[in-house]
């Protein structure tokens, strides 16, 4: 306790001519990160042997392939929170004091986060087959820290939109994901009300928090790169469906990524401070949707 003691008035002093006396105080739970997508990547795979082709790309009209880079992205995500991407982010401005079962200070006033507090981008893909559903395959990544590992509270979302340039969303495409089982030994929740494995609430604004479970592992599907054979686990969730046309490459279909680091999540505290996610890698594979 003396050791998280020091370590936040130490963090809240080094920002306090930056940030303000308020701010420096509120950065005392929620720490902020550099995180940089140069090394990124992401790649599609298909069933050996089928004839059916799963590209992806960065732009909809752009050059379709087996693998996209993904946009790079320099800056610091501030920890944000929500339940429903398609809701937005809310992050928090304000702190009490906790408890004598809480930490020093905890989150109890939230307000609307901006687009530069986490990471966003596109990617399309086409089919030339009969209707393909399109799973995550793998959600790899690479701690700064081994020891203190910052992937313990990132979150990776994906939102489809309907077949098309510039379509809307399908909200019942929302899937959230973390990325590692890994646990930060410093973990401790940090907001007001709720407890372990409590977000914010995305439908409200006066820091209301729900339980919510973001999907896994467990969630994805199995691509052999040996073999070039996808199978599908009990649990697998689908992201999407594409179709082809008539043995041609069909309409497109977008899928937004996010990224962001959970701020009401457990593990997102002050010993991840200087840590970064080194690089980050999608995979994704195509399952017959029949």
């Amino acid at each position: 306790m003396a050791e998280t003691k020091h370590l936040k008035s130490k963090f809240a002093g080094a920002l306090f001519a930056l940030l303000g006396a308020f701010l420096a105080v509120a950065v005392a739970t929620f720490a902020w990160y550099i995180y940089n997508t140069r090394a990124h990547t992401t790649n599609v795979h298909m069933v050996a042997g089928t004839g059916v082709s799963l590209q992806i790309s960065d732009e909809y009209n752009g050059e379709y392939s087996s693998a996209a880079v993904l946009d790079e992205f320099i800056g610091r995500l501030d920890p944000v929170s929500t339940n429903n991407i398609l809701n937005g982010f809310q992050k928090v401005v304000g702190f009490t004091n906790g408890t004598d079962t809480q930490p020093i200070l905890v989150a109890n006033l939230f307000g609307q986060s901006t687009d530069t507090d986490y990471y966003q981008t596109q990617l399309f893909f086409r089919t030339n087959g009969d209707a393909q559903n399109i799973y995550v395959s793998d959600i790899s990544f690479e701690d700064s820290d081994a020891s203190n590992p910052i992937s313990s509270a990132i979150r990776v979302g994906f939102v489809a939109h309907y077949p098309g340039a510039n379509q809307a969303a399908d909200a019942d495409t929302m899937r959230i994901f973390s990325i590692s089982d890994i646990k930060n030994p410093k973990k401790e929740y940090n907001t007001q009300t709720g407890q372990e494995g409590y977000v914010l609430d995305s439908t409200k604004t006066d820091g209301t928090t729900v339980p919510f479970t973001p999907h896994d592992k467990n969630n994805f599907c199995e691509y052999d790169s040996a073999t070039g054979v996808t199978k599908l686990k009990e649990e697998s969730i689908p992201l999407c469906q594409i179709v082809g046309d008539g043995g041609m490459f069909g309409t497109p279909v977008q899928i937004d990524v996010y990224i962001w680091l959970e701020g009401c999540d457990e593990d997102c505290t002050n010993n991840l401070v200087r840590t970064t996610l080194k690089n980050l890698a999608l995979s994704f594979a195509a399952f017959p949707a029949t």
